[in-house]
């Protein structure tokens, strides 16, 4: 069993599906959610180094803040408890980034997220997700 799970959130009718399912199938786990701020690929150009952690700003923190106050309240709901995080980068990477530093188990993924980019199965974040994390994943639809 997960004893540790990281559930990318960002208030998508899938990314609560993921939650809810943690919930409901992992009582036992310690759950986190996490909130990645996309930086645009041509802003990357302007920085140097992989583990690239750009400050929050007061504006993108109380965005969180509010998607953050959704996954809370599916917790309470559930008698649970929610760590949660947020980061700013390229969303993959974040994710997998995040999975490897806080040592999770599993990592549980909307197969889209808000933005709707969707490929034929599955989101391009997921899809990349997938492919790049060092455990394993579940992908919820």
């Amino acid at each position: 069993m997960a004893d540790r799970i990281l559930v990318p959130y960002d208030g998508s009718p899938q990314a609560t599906k993921a939650l809810e399912l943690v919930f409901e199938d992992f009582p036992d786990a310690t759950v986190m959610a996490l909130y990645v701020i996309e930086i645009p690929d041509r802003r990357w150009a302007q920085f140097v180094g992989p583990e690239l952690q750009i400050p929050v700003t007061e504006k993108y923190q109380e965005y969180a803040d509010d998607i953050f106050e959704t996954a809370t309240e599916i917790a309470t709901e559930h008698d649970r408890s929610l760590e949660t995080n947020v980061v700013t980068g390229k969303p993959d990477h974040r994710i997998v980034a995040q999975a490897e530093e806080e040592s999770v188990d599993l990592i549980v993924i909307g197969s889209h997220g808000q933005e709707g980019i969707s490929r034929l199965l599955l989101g391009s974040v997921a899809e990349n997700v997938v492919r790049r994390s060092p455990v394993s994943v579940l992908v919820v639809r």
